[in-house]
């Protein structure tokens, strides 16, 4: 049963990433001079692959970040 006094919000969480999304595909019909849905020519597979292959990287630097703050932390407490 659906509450009807529940107050539906907006998530600007959501928001966010969506007004993200779009600049992004702005920003890439410009420099490509074609949409993600009418390019069929590339390999997308590949381009994941090396995309998550950066995030990992993103990952790993950011985890020792961390690491280090915390170690400097431990050592001035």
């Amino acid at each position: 049963m659906i509450d009807k006094n529940f107050e539906v919000r907006k998530d600007f969480i959501v928001e966010s990433v969506i007004n993200q999304f779009s600049k992004r595909s702005e920003v890439g019909i410009k420099k490509y001079r074609t949409t993600l849905e009418e390019n069929n020519n590339d390999d997308f597979l590949q381009h994941l692959k090396e995309e998550l292959m950066d995030a990992v990287l993103y990952i790993e630097k950011l985890q020792s970040i961390k690491t280090s703050i915390i170690n400097k932390i431990e050592q001035n407490g």
